[in-house]
C-alpha cells in the first residue's frame, strides 16, 4: 500500500536548526501522521575533562518543534554545495 503524503518535508540533510536545549544538524526525516519526524545531531559542546566516548547524541523531534537556524555563511555553503 503506498502512502501518499499533503506535506513536503520542511527541512533537509545538512541543514542546521535550533530547538529547545540547543541546536543541531538535520540526520534523517521521515512521515510520521501528516507532518515529518527528524533525526538531529546535537553541536558538540565543549570537551568534557574525562574526554569523549563516542559521538554527541542523537535526537528525533517532531517538525513543529524545529526552526531554521539561520547563518548566512553556512545557507551560502549549501546553495553553492
Amino acid at each position: 500500500m503506498a502512502v501518499i503524503l499533503s506535506t513536503v518535508p520542511r527541512y533537509r540533510r545538512g541543514q542546521v536548526v535550533r530547538f529547545v536545549g540547543g541546536k543541531g544538524t538535520i540526520q534523517s526525516y521521515r512521515p510520521e501522521g501528516d507532518s515529518w519526524s527528524y533525526w538531529v545531531e546535537m553541536e558538540m559542546g565543549p570537551e568534557p575533562e574525562m574526554g569523549r566516548i563516542g559521538a554527541e547524541t542523537t535526537i528525533v523531534l517532531a517538525q513543529a518543534e524545529l526552526e531554521l537556524h539561520n547563518d548566512p555563511c553556512l545557507e551560502a555553503s549549501l546553495i553553492y554545495a
